[in-house]
């Protein structure tokens, strides 16, 4: 009889041991899908989120600029630039690990053929470009000037399914399209609590978003700045999916440890 009730006891070991590792392994959808509380948030909130503001030139940033003449000789010569190396880049060829442009200096300038020195720091694109027409005008008749950021470029780590850095081809970029260029996060990421590094005057701001919630809209850290880092943080299922091999081995055991104490019984 004791027997018996020994057996009763490890069935019930094994079966509690299997209800945990099941239930380790399960995560609430209450924690995977975003903006949850959207159907139930005011439009007018919505009205009032967080507007784009045209990020500045900053020490570092790559300027690619063209500049077009009633001389297409004159104006190659005013565009020649060079090429500059970059860290890092969405793909592993060449091409992503250099760019063609122009280098703002430690001073705040950059240095045209045949035009010299321009001080861009602390303006935005339409400010530097209408003050590069302006400095072209003096020797050239109505020329065409573009200019746009060449290394805008944001990092994406932790757990999403493709951590890289990314160069962008256009200044207004949302958290939510640097999560898609890295395929979304993992099942393992954190979708509450994503953090968000900015370098702002070389200082580092930091920022906590809520994808699960529709405030994340009304974060001034919803768009981009060049050179934000983004970093996902693992979710208690990563730990448990680390450890799944332990769990595993355990249930083995305990269903080891009941098939011999069920023979024994049957042998009695």
């Amino acid at each position: 009889m004791n027997i018996n009730i020994n057996v009763i006891k490890t069935l019930k070991l094994s079966l509690f041991v299997a209800i945990v590792a099941l239930a380790s392994s399960c995560v609430s959808n209450k924690k995977i899908a975003y903006f949850q509380d959207i159907q139930g948030v005011d439009q007018a909130k919505l009205e009032n989120a967080a507007k784009f503001t045209e990020p500045v030139i900053q020490t570092d940033d790559i300027l690619s600029i063209n500049i077009f003449t009633l001389n297409p000789q004159t104006g190659a010569v005013v565009n020649q630039a060079a090429a500059t190396p970059l860290l890092g880049g969405s793909t592993n060829s060449a091409a992503a690990s250099q760019t063609t442009g122009f280098l703002v200096d430690r001073n705040g300038d950059i240095e045209l053929s045949l035009v010299g020195k321009v001080r861009v720091a602390g303006l935005t694109t339409y400010q530097a470009r209408e003050l590069v027409r302006e400095k072209v005008s003096k020797d050239y008749k109505d020329p065409n000037v573009q200019l746009r950021f060449a290394n805008f470029k944001v990092s994406v780590l932790g757990e999403v399914n493709t951590p890289s850095t990314y160069t962008l081809p256009n200044e207004k970029v949302s958290i939510l399209d640097a999560l898609s260029l890295a395929g979304d996060l993992t099942i393992y990421g954190r979708r509450e609590n994503v953090l968000i590094v900015r370098d702002n005057d070389g200082k580092k701001e930091f920022a906590r978003l809520n994808l699960n919630s529709s405030e994340i809209f009304n974060s001034p850290f919803y768009y981009l700045k060049q050179n934000d880092v983004i970093y996902i943080e693992p979710n208690k299922r990563k730990v448990s999916a680390s450890n799944s091999g332990q769990i595993q081995t355990i249930g083995v055991i305990a269903s080891v440890l009941s098939v011999i104490v069920i023979a024994i019984t049957n042998l009695k």
